[in-house]
């Protein structure tokens, strides 16, 4: 019985994925690969799936290779950056392989939209010997989620699943081969801890499962001869195609494809397109058979000219008379997310190059965007009444009031979640982000350099588990004079607001032991730790500026933990009003906050409140007339 359902392309990967019989499914949030997770979730104790919020990638991925060990079908989900984390087992795991099935789903952010990087994952499953699947669509993600299934489990690799933001978010038909699980009834919690599916073979001792470098050196030539197997495999797969008789090549991978299929409509007589959906090993014969008659190649792909370069070589080792046309030669962009405005200017240029009569029109509906109105401009911002908000002004005024006192300065290190909005003016509290758990560490190497100057690393609470704590560890260790503060606004926020150890709830919604993050910074030898609630309306910014002048001031390293609740998850608090008798429009809330809640009216001199106020009661607490108040009104 088949069924056709309107899906996410990470719906469509959890329900493949399902299908597949998976058991045991681990991650750590990141967009745009986070629902995926969610999806299965909301399935897992119908379909006995075990299911985890790890600490980061790199325990998610250790976590599934133990299930995978086992015989047991998994799955590992993340962004592409958090490859990076899970890089170093995962090159190891190539060489070792796996029992059941491990697959990995790699979520690529062209763009970047969320993203500190535009890393191409194509490239690291080249670099790592995996093969890489590239799904176009949402039907093809449910699809190539099964087949990569199916390929981990008779090559006994790991495979990755890479999606890009438009794949994973769009949504589109897809038909699915079996009926979808009853949700009717809510599912009920697993057990924190307890496998919920046990009917995989189990684990059997052999010394296959531990590298040594004999064992590596036995490994690699057959690891080598698995993606000649697969190369030959892939070129007979459907989802590698060709369309068209034209004399001008078009190869195409993941959603560029359909860019490039709407770019040229009205003119397929002028080209053959070879749609390519498992992008490594790159599918040779089915390559060659479609350059046979094509003597000019265009290649359109974003990010990375992986494609472009797997067909020059091709066309070199095959001593083919066929001119590429792509990134390498300036006929398409470099980087940044590519539509079908930009593939029609590239194959326009293409054309021009060619001395062709045609031109490709852009009279299709999809590309008049230029002829839309302008979306208003939104400054990134944190929302209004979020706790960091209070935690940076009173760091700024602790850091004020020691450049007055001492001549000292105070760098500010950053890292990446909601709290990297810091940066934004007018709190511009954030002097450096690199990565996740980057900025403790940094703060570190500063201190080293900058010895006449104070530091102050920033981290989120679930940041803190991912890959804060070895940060904390080295600058006891090193005796490194900094002040971490950890926002804890008990939750992921960023990301969808997943749970983490620190909460005490898993993802399945069983309750499990919360971690106490004071409790692990003391416990790795910071001698000055102190906790501050923010939750309270009541002095809440003085008693942070004086928590935070303790610990800058503290000589070696220090811990603040600032505890309040995102606003994205919370009941709103009492409102809060400007009085416009007492407000003297002195403009101090809106210059040093940067409120969104906090607006000047057009020819107006004072500014109002509006109704996004979630009662954080910051700008009551720093407005110099005593004009802003509770309203008493309840959102």
């Amino acid at each position: 019985m088949t069924e056709k359902k309107l899906l996410m392309g990470n719906e469509a990967i959890a329900l493949g994925a399902i299908e597949a019989g998976v058991q045991v499914v681990t991650g750590y949030p990141g967009t745009p690969s986070t629902e995926a997770l969610e999806t299965i979730i909301r399935y897992a104790d119908r379909c006995e799936i075990y299911t985890e919020w790890s600490s980061n990638e790199k325990v998610a991925l250790e976590t599934a290779v133990g299930a995978a060990y086992s015989g047991a079908k998994t799955l590992v989900t993340m962004k592409q950056v958090g490859l990076n984390v899970a890089s170093d087992p995962l090159m190891s795991l190539t060489y070792i392989g796996v029992k059941g099935a491990l697959v990995l789903l790699v979520a690529d952010d062209p763009g970047p939209h969320s993203s500190q990087t535009e890393q191409d994952t194509r490239a690291f499953g080249h670099f790592a010997n995996i093969p890489v699947l590239d799904p176009a669509t949402p039907q093809e993600a449910y699809e190539l989620t099964k087949l990569a299934f199916e390929l981990s489990h008779e090559f006994e690799i790991p495979v990755i699943l890479r999606t890009t933001t438009r794949v994973s978010h769009s949504c589109g038909d897809v038909e699915l081969a079996a009926a979808e699980p009853d949700l009717s009834e809510p599912s009920k919690p697993a057990p924190a801890g307890v496998p919920v599916k046990a009917s995989c073979e189990g684990f059997t001792k052999d010394r296959r499962w531990t590298i040594f470098p004999r064992l590596t050196a036995e490994r690699h030539p057959w690891l080598e001869n698995v993606q000649v197997q697969l190369s030959e495999r892939f070129s007979g797969f459907p989802y590698n195609s060709v369309s068209g008789n034209g004399k001008i090549g078009i190869i195409a991978s993941g959603v560029s494809a359909l860019y490039v299929k709407e770019a040229v409509k009205g003119f397929e007589e002028l080209f053959t397109i070879f749609r390519v959906g498992t992008v490594y090993p790159f599918p040779e014969k089915a390559a060659l058979s479609f350059l046979k008659g094509i003597e000019k190649l265009i290649v359109v792909e974003e990010l990375d000219p992986y494609l472009e370069e797997q067909a020059l070589q091709l066309v070199g080792r095959a001593h083919l008379s066929v001119d590429v046309y792509g990134k390498k030669n300036g006929f398409f962009p470099v980087s940044g997310e590519y539509n079908v405005d930009a593939i029609i200017d590239g194959v326009n240029k293409v054309l021009a190059d060619l001395k062709e009569t045609a031109s490709l029109s852009h009279a299709s509906p999809a590309v008049l965007r230029g002829e839309l109105p302008p979306l208003p401009i939104r400054a990134p911002t944190l929302c209004a009444g979020c706790m960091h908000r209070t935690v940076f002004y009173a760091f700024k005024q602790a850091a004020k009031q020691l450049k007055k006192d001492s001549q000292v300065e105070t760098i500010f290190s950053g890292d990446i979640g909601c709290y990297t909005l810091g940066n934004a003016h007018p709190l511009n509290m954030v002097d450096t982000c690199l990565c996740m758990g980057a900025g403790m560490s940094i703060a570190g190497g500063l201190s080293r350099t900058n010895p006449e100057a104070k530091q102050v690393a920033f981290i989120g609470d679930s940041t803190f588990f991912h890959s804060g704590i070895p940060a904390v560890v080295n600058a006891v260790y090193n005796g490194a004079d900094v002040t971490l503060a950890v926002l804890d606004n008990r939750t992921t926020a960023m990301t969808g607001h997943q749970p983490h150890p620190g909460i005490g709830v898993t993802a399945l919604g069983s309750a499990s032991k919360a971690i106490d993050i004071a409790g692990v910074v003391r416990s790795c030898g910071v001698e000055f730790v102190k906790s501050v609630n923010i939750d309270s309306l009541e002095n809440s910014l003085e008693n942070c500026v004086e928590a935070a002048k303790e610990a800058i001031e503290f000589k070696g390293p220090s811990a603040v933990v600032f505890k309040g609740k995102c606003v994205g998850i919370t009941k709103p608090r009492t409102r809060f009003a400007i009085d416009t008798e007492s407000c003297t429009g002195c403009g101090f809330c809106i210059k040093q906050l940067g409120c969104p809640a906090i607006f000047l009216p057009a020819g107006e001199d004072k500014p109002l409140i509006q109704d996004s106020c979630s009662g954080c009661g910051l700008c009551a607490q720093v407005c110099p007339s005593g004009a802003i108040r509770e309203s008493g009104v309840k959102k």
